[in-house]
């Protein structure tokens, strides 16, 4: 059993569940652990750009701007108004983390308009799988296309569906992650290539490991 199940949902993450069943990947936040395991995929020891698709209530941001260096700089896109806000109150006092109440195809233009290169690290929770193909492909497209080179897509997801997509990148590893209510598969997509290489290498079966991660 996960270690924190027995915490309350808020009213807000509820509701907004209620409101929007298939944006909202679970009824119930993600763990702590699930939380400090996608953390663990990221270097802070040094300043990093990072952004995140579909923050919610923002326990994954939470951590991450716990662990960010000040002069790192995190970006929150966030499509729900009432999260959005919810966001904008957290981290009102902290002028390294920036809500923007939009799509995550916004991305390219928020960096531009922030006067920020790309991206080291881009995190997402958003179910790819109930995208239709065009924007789910347009989306990996303006991703891939916003982060630097050695720069990693990590996204946590019911399902594993996003492999088959995500050719554009040149190496990925998963996890099957069970301490989550659901469980999920966590995948570290990686761009090798240089920012304007037109030589992208796709997703082979020897380039994509799968593991099962287990509490001990």
């Amino acid at each position: 059993m996960q270690d924190d199940c027995s915490r309350l949902v808020s009213a807000l993450f509820f509701k907004q569940f209620l409101k929007r069943p298939f944006q909202i990947a679970s009824i119930i936040p993600s763990s702590k652990a699930l939380v400090e395991r996608v953390a663990s995929k990221m270097d802070f020891s040094q300043p990093r750009v990072i952004a995140e698709y579909g923050p919610g209530e923002g326990v994954h941001s939470r951590e991450i701007a716990r662990r960010m260096c000040p002069d790192s700089h995190l970006l929150l896109f966030e499509l729900d108004r009432a999260f959005a806000r919810d966001l904008e109150r957290q981290f009102a006092g902290d002028r390294r983390v920036r809500v923007i109440h939009g799509d995550a195809a916004s991305l390219p233009h928020e960096l531009k308009r922030h006067r920020i290169d790309r991206c080291d690290y881009i995190l997402s929770g958003i179910p790819f799988s109930i995208l239709k193909i065009e924007k789910k492909r347009a989306l990996l497209q303006k991703t891939y296309d916003s982060l630097a080179r050695g720069g990693s897509f990590i996204i946590y997801q019911v399902t594993n569906e996003l492999k088959q997509h995500a050719t554009l990148f040149e190496h990925a590893q998963s996890e099957y992650f069970l301490q989550n209510i659901p469980p999920m598969f966590i995948t570290v997509f990686q761009k090798t290539h240089p920012p304007d290489s037109r030589n992208r290498g796709t997703l082979q079966a020897a380039s994509f490991s799968v593991s099962a991660h287990r509490s001990a």
